[in-house]
């Protein structure tokens, strides 16, 4: 076992001494240790209860035979980091995860490891991490939320409550009803209902074979997430028991290009948030494979639509795609269109992706539908070139609300603050392309969320008739014709810095173009003239952010070879 590093022979009195100390008997010496990473933190609602889960998971862990280590990592709640400077440390937390599962997973030898993430930047911090160590990892996250309800009993969420912001501003809502929306929209702990970031990449985690079937739907806070939650902890102890095992089933013999792939088309067939695309190349640069930006969109013309889920459908949440059949329905419907769309691969169950789901079946066709009847023939996806994005850019095609075609006059702010007063002021008419620069992962730096800004455009009623684009990116709440993910950003030459009010900006998502109608003359004379703009900062940790990240085609991974 890895763990005799630090438990085994003469040499390592010392070492069993200060294991002593922590209640371990001679017996335990003989099993596998396994790490138990935890992301407890009270202020998230997806986690304030994972202390709780974490002592199921170690009770179950040490009934079958192994030895528990809980450590915990950070969090940052992106809804509570919105629309004010908290969020420049959302992306960067990522980092920190990551750094931290690594740190602690090799630093003590741990055999395996169960990871408890559930929202925001978490779940990708923790598997960037995990796949550093690369042993044996089994994920199981707190689960969804319940979705609300006002009082006279429409279905709500976290984006409803973003956007009755502008419907109050706008004047179409009251305080009353602004009030009945703010206690009503989070119902109880878990990550937020939709399929934004959190529940996206709790759902692709099912898709890439790393954690057990029901994690990405399953209802927090329930007597069947419980029994997930022993049945990852037998799983685990499982592996680490038998010496074969524990090689098989090393992570990266899962999370391999197979599973990248699985699980951008489940991200299409879904209409996962555009963040996943941010993280999921992250996850392939950790995993050595080799994917990039402009592979997305020759697997999102081969993947159906087939389940819309809000904030792209108000009235679905992930409850309701687990009573449908959840995620192995979705994947198992996939295959009709084609047998390529999933590739068979090894999962952490020891099953292959198609043997897990060879009996799923969907359950209410009106939440998940048939590939004969999807929301579309191509992804909830897709990346954008053209002079304006050189290294692409990302559009969460299920989330539009108007054209998928649009040619406007732009609007350009510097940065999220002063596009929200713009917004708030009435700067943005019909027809306009907002454009919110110096977001990205090096301007912001640490490239914002655009939650308030699309909102505000949403609940003012402009949804379909303006777009955004944003070297900046967006929470998956979001919906409108929203653009993400510039590259190159404004802060390092990239186009959408050169921009001026009134240019004319051209979008077509069906041809993959995002692109402004300037004159080769006209682009290399701003260039000639441009010097980006360096905002002050306070922070340490931001500084050497900025100095070392990568921009968003790059998945914003930190440069470790200066």
């Amino acid at each position: 076992m890895r763990s005799d590093e630090v438990k085994k022979g003469y040499s390592r009195t010392p070492h069993r001494s200060l294991l002593r100390a922590t209640g371990l008997k001679d017996d335990d010496f003989n099993k596998p240790f396994i790490g138990v990473a935890n992301s407890f933190i009270e202020i998230i609602p997806g986690h304030f209860f994972l202390n709780k889960v974490s002592e199921i998971i170690k009770d179950e862990i040490r009934a079958n035979g192994c030895v528990p280590f809980e450590f915990n990592t950070i969090g940052v709640d992106d809804g509570i980091a919105m629309g004010h400077d908290g969020m420049l440390f959302s992306l960067p937390s990522r980092e920190l995860i990551a750094n931290s599962i690594e740190t602690v997973m090799n630093a003590h030898k741990l055999d395996a490891m169960i990871a408890i993430p559930n929202c925001d930047k978490i779940v990708p911090g923790m598997i960037m991490g995990a796949l550093r160590v690369n042993v044996p990892t089994i994920f199981v996250s707190g689960g969804p939320m319940q979705k609300g309800h006002t009082k006279d009993g429409t279905p709500i969420d976290l984006a409803t409550a973003f956007e009755a912001v502008g419907k109050h501003e706008a004047g179409e809502m009251s305080d009353e009803e602004l009030k009945d929306i703010e206690c009503n929209a989070c119902p109880s702990g878990g990550s937020c209902s939709g399929m934004f970031t959190a529940n996206s990449m709790n759902t692709l985690m099912e898709a890439m074979g790393i954690a057990l079937p029901g994690n990405g739907t399953i209802l927090a806070l329930t007597a069947q997430r419980e029994e997930l939650y022993r049945k990852a902890a037998k799983r685990i102890c499982e592996i680490a028991l038998d010496n074969a095992s524990r090689e098989k089933f090393k992570l990266k013999n899962i999370l391999n290009e197979n599973a990248v792939r699985n699980a951008f088309a489940v991200d299409m067939a879904m209409g996962g948030s555009s963040n996943t695309v941010l993280h999921m190349l992250a996850i392939a640069k950790e995993a050595g494979v080799n994917f990039e930006l402009k592979d997305i969109n020759a697997i999102s013309k081969k993947v159906s639509h087939i389940a819309k889920i809000s904030p792209s459908l108000s009235t679905v949440h992930m409850e309701d795609i687990n009573k449908a059949g959840g995620v192995n329905a979705v994947m198992k419907e996939m295959t009709k269109r084609g047998d390529d769309i999933l590739i068979d691969n090894l999962t952490i169950t020891g099953e292959t992706t198609l043997e897990k789901i060879k009996d799923a079946y969907i359950k209410d066709t009106n939440i998940i539908h048939t590939i004969d009847n999807p929301y579309s023939q191509v992804g909830g996806l897709a990346i954008l070139y053209g002079n304006l994005a050189e290294q692409g850019a990302v559009i969460k095609t299920a989330g539009i609300t108007g054209s998928r075609v649009f040619t406007g006059r732009a609007v350009c702010f510097d940065g999220q603050p002063e596009a929200i007063a713009g917004i708030v002021g009435g700067k943005v008419k019909a027809g306009d392309v907002v454009v919110i620069r110096y977001e990205g992962p090096k301007g912001g730096p640490g490239m914002q969320e655009m939650l308030a800004p699309t909102s505000l455009i949403m609940g003012m009623g402009l949804g379909d008739k303006v777009a955004l684009i944003t070297d900046g990116r967006f929470s998956g709440a979001t919906r409108g014709a929203s653009i993400g993910h510039v590259s190159p950003e404004a802060a390092e030459g990239g186009m959408i810095g050169l921009l001026k009010d009134g240019d004319e900006i051209h979008i077509d998502v069906d041809q993959y173009i995002l692109s402004v109608n300037l004159d080769d003359e006209e682009i290399a004379k701003r260039k000639a003239e441009f010097k980006p703009l360096k905002k002050p900062l306070n922070s340490s940790w931001l500084g050497q952010y900025r100095a070392l990240v990568t921009n968003a085609s790059s998945g914003a991974v930190l440069k470790t070879d200066l």
